[in-house]
């Protein structure tokens, strides 16, 4: 409220509002971004913990995956969602690396914060962080290795490494071949360089067995089931057909009322609605087509000469499954059943055939000539091992993707974080002024990867980083990070410990410009939430989704 010529002026409501300005604002958004850091931090490498998630309805969710973690945490402070923003960034980008994107910011929030104390106004560190972020990336394209994409070996390293530290670690050997196998199958090569939609991997979970029984499947594999129990459960040789129409009568578009005077009349329109169905089945058969999937319902007249015939049929198949069916086995989506015309309209299989898993039948179209759409049926003792084995395997072919379509890798195990704030630190002097105080603390917050692998594996953080800053200084060991198994400095190179260039450069972006968003804010102002909203988190910024913030 301001006062004007003696007349109050009201600019915010009374009461309604909380604000806060300048450094208060400052703090507590440096916070409340370092406390989501904190959070995730501990689940980082290959020895990280897990976290155990319960939503309001009892549902558990047990992960050390950052960007599942965030996603499911309810927050409710704006700059701790900032962050999350991070990591679903990082995730959709490079699949993998969204603990290390979200760690390095909150380590980069906090060296501001220093710098803040010294009063160092925050456009000097935001224009020092912008400099160091820019030289960090010329600086990894420069170390960065070039691989060949078509180099099975560096693909099954780079998956292996991805799962490593996940739930399904004791079966990585075997998840990092599944990874490689669908991206190689569905990669496409355009001007000499490959390019991978992940859209066409399809992944079916099934509770039962264990992990080991998991498998790639070069077709698709469908939660349904054949619609008669007269029909072939096992076609070999399949002709497919894929209709996105009903196999039903149609009704009229308008409102329509026919008057029937006599049974004649309602017997010739009863048979007329029968010759249709058998039409519409008759035209399928002489296609030649074996098997039949349809997007929508199937009369049950339609089924029974569909059965006569001894096709296999399939209704009510999801869109997205009709588009993998349609890359897997060559076959065209049509329409209408008279626009079916064989054989272009026809898709290939070796078998189709309905399996019973975990009690449940599922459709497996298997043994399409070069597929372009597949599957990789995930089986577990319980379901969240199942999804944690998912996760695992999102980012192995995130990863996998991101190395045949970039060619470039760089060693893991917090070697490519020393080299940069060896370099940066380098660069500062070169900058000078006060920028190069941000600048070294830019580099000085990239340590928190190696510092954290180290911690997070009981070792001692000081002396480790102590001898690998030597290796990489005196011996200009570029492939030098955390051996946390052996609990040494070692070439994470020789180890196979690799990661896609993507990963550390779209990390280290995602994380300094969070982080120079968040210091860009002098004040906050927040309405206060309607009391139907139920806010458990008391308010703005002091509370975040049951996450007590110590303000």
């Amino acid at each position: 409220m301001a006062q004007l010529s003696g007349q109050p002026v009201v600019i915010l409501p009374e009461g309604g509002t909380q604000r806060y300005v300048g450094r208060d604002a400052q703090r507590l958004n440096i916070l409340a971004a370092r406390i989501i850091a904190e959070t995730v931090r501990t689940t980082l490498g290959p020895k990280g913990m897990d976290k155990m998630l319960v939503d309001s309805l009892g549902d558990i969710v047990v992960t050390n995956d950052g960007a599942t973690i965030l996603d499911k945490i309810d927050l409710q402070h704006p700059a701790a969602k900032m962050m999350v923003e991070v990591a679903k960034t990082q995730d959709k980008e490079a699949g993998d690396g969204t603990t290390t994107a979200v760690v390095i910011a909150g380590e980069l929030l906090r060296k501001a914060e220093e710098l803040l104390d010294q009063n160092i106004h925050p456009s000097i560190i935001i224009k020092g962080y912008a400099l160091a972020a820019e030289k960090a990336q010329e600086i990894l394209d420069e170390i960065a290795i070039k691989v060949d994409p078509d180099d099975e070996e560096t693909l099954l390293k780079i998956a292996a490494t991805s799962i490593t530290g996940k739930n399904a670690e004791s079966h990585k050997e075997l998840l990092a071949k599944l990874a490689v196998e669908a991206v190689k199958q569905v990669a496409e090569k355009k001007d000499g360089k490959y390019l991978v939609d992940l859209d066409n991997i399809k992944f079916e979970k099934k509770a039962g067995e264990g992990v080991e029984e998991s498998e790639l499947v070069r077709g698709v594999v469908i939660d349904k089931e054949v619609v008669h129990p007269r029909m072939p459960k096992r076609v070999e040789n399949a002709k497919i057909a894929l209709i996105n129409e009903a196999l039903e009568v149609k009704k009229t578009e308008t409102d329509a009322k026919i008057n029937i005077t006599s049974p004649d009349q309602l017997m010739s329109f009863l048979e007329q609605e029968e010759k249709m169905l058998k039409d519409m089945v008759d035209h399928i058969a002489q296609t030649g087509a074996n098997v039949v999937f349809v997007q929508k319902g199937i009369d049950d007249l339609a089924q029974h000469y569909l059965a006569k015939y001894g096709i296999m049929a399939v209704r009510r198949v999801k869109k997205s499954d009709m588009e993998k069916l349609a890359k897997a086995t060559g076959a065209k989506i049509v329409t209408n059943v008279k626009d079916l015309t064989p054989p272009e309209d026809l898709g290939y299989a070796e078998v189709v055939e309905e399996r019973k898993l975990a009690g449940e039948n599922m459709i497996f179209v298997e043994g399409c000539k070069n597929p372009k759409a597949v599957t990789i049926l995930i089986r577990g003792g319980t379901e969240h091992v199942i999804d944690e084995v998912e996760r695992a395997l999102e980012d192995a072919v995130k990863v996998v993707k991101d190395v045949m379509e970039d060619g470039a890798v760089l060693p893991a195990g917090g070697a490519p974080e020393i080299e940069l704030a060896i370099r940066l630190d380098e660069y500062a002097k070169q900058v000078g002024g006060k920028e190069a105080l941000a600048i070294e603390n830019f580099a000085e917050a990239l340590k928190i990867i190696p510092k954290t692998l180290a911690e997070n594996a009981g070792l001692d953080t000081v002396e480790m980083l102590v001898k690998v800053i030597s290796e990489h200084k005196n011996r200009g060991g570029l492939g030098i990070g955390i051996d946390v198994f052996a609990g040494e400095p070692a070439d994470m190179l020789e180890r196979g410990i690799i990661a896609p260039l993507r990963v550390t450069k779209q990390a280290i972006k995602s994380a300094s410009e969070a982080a120079i968003m968040i210091l860009r804010i002098d004040d906050v102002i927040a309405a206060k939430p309607s009391k139907n909203e139920g806010n458990q988190g008391g308010g703005m910024p002091g509370g975040m989704g049951g996450m007590d913030m110590g303000m």
